[in-house]
């Protein structure tokens, strides 16, 4: 690992004006950036820590939305998010307990790992991404593998759930990682219903459009029985096909819609 600067700002304006300087690093739970650090795959001279943050923190429910501070680790969410079970449910399955109590959801976000589980969530219920310039929706925010809507400098600092009517989230995931080989995320609303899936794509989450429409003409898992899921732009890999992640966004959305 290189050296480096380590900042810890107490303030969001801080905490920007620190990016500021060449080479600077957001750092919120560290749980990608500091292994990539370790293998010398990313040498940033100076760390700005986001969790020293009280703005960043907490969970808050009003008028139907709960709100998340960026900075809000995801024991944190599964613990205080009771308004909205199916994220809780979400956060207390990512990872292993040392993970959920150093990893935020705003480094998830960020970093939009193609396999992550906060991505589905984020999607499937539409949420807003808040940053520290201004509000962009999960369609606009997550535009390919590894890569999102922030630009330079930009963090998040809050996400905004609207809960749903009804809502799941089911995931087949890969033992040694506890990544999600494929999961599927489903949110029912007035509006009708969205389906986001992770895990499977090979430009990361994506949003099941066939199992969309089906489901909010009927929102039964066995409404899914005649359609299959694409296979192109599907991962394969050694853990598996396209073919076989295709049938797995079919089981997992079944079970998402059965579980919801």
């Amino acid at each position: 690992m290189h050296n480096f600067e380590f900042v810890k700002p107490s303030s969001i304006a801080d905490a920007v004006a620190a990016l500021r300087q060449e080479d600077a690093q957001a750092l919120s739970g560290g749980q990608t950036l500091m292994p990539t650090m370790k293998q010398r795959l990313a040498a940033p001279s100076v760390l700005v820590s986001l969790t020293g943050i009280a703005e960043m923190k907490g969970i808050r429910a009003s008028g139907g939305v709960v709100e998340i501070g960026a900075a809000t680790t995801h024991a944190e969410v599964a613990a205080g998010a009771g308004a909205y079970p199916a994220l809780t449910a979400l956060a207390g399955n990512i990872g292993d307990p040392a993970v959920r109590n150093r990893g935020t959801i705003g480094g998830s976000l960020a970093n939009n790992d193609p396999a992550a589980d906060y991505p589905a969530a984020a999607l499937a219920s539409g949420a807003t991404i808040v940053t520290n310039a201004r509000e962009i929706a999960a369609d606009d925010f997550f535009q390919g593998l590894f890569t999102t809507a922030l630009e330079e400098g930009e963090i998040i600092t809050a996400v905004r759930f609207p809960v749903p009517e009804r809502a799941a989230y089911a995931k087949f995931q890969q033992p040694a990682s506890r990544f999600a080989l494929t999961g599927a995320f489903v949110a029912k609303t007035s509006a009708g219903v969205r389906v986001a899936i992770t895990g499977a794509g090979e430009d990361g989450v994506f949003r099941w459009t066939d199992a969309e429409a089906a489901l909010s003409g009927n929102f039964s898992a066995a409404v899914l029985n005649g359609l299959a899921a694409p296979e192109d732009g599907l991962i394969g890999d050694l853990h598996g096909t396209p073919a076989y992640r295709a049938n797995l966004v079919k089981v997992m959305t079944q079970r998402a819609v059965a579980a919801a």
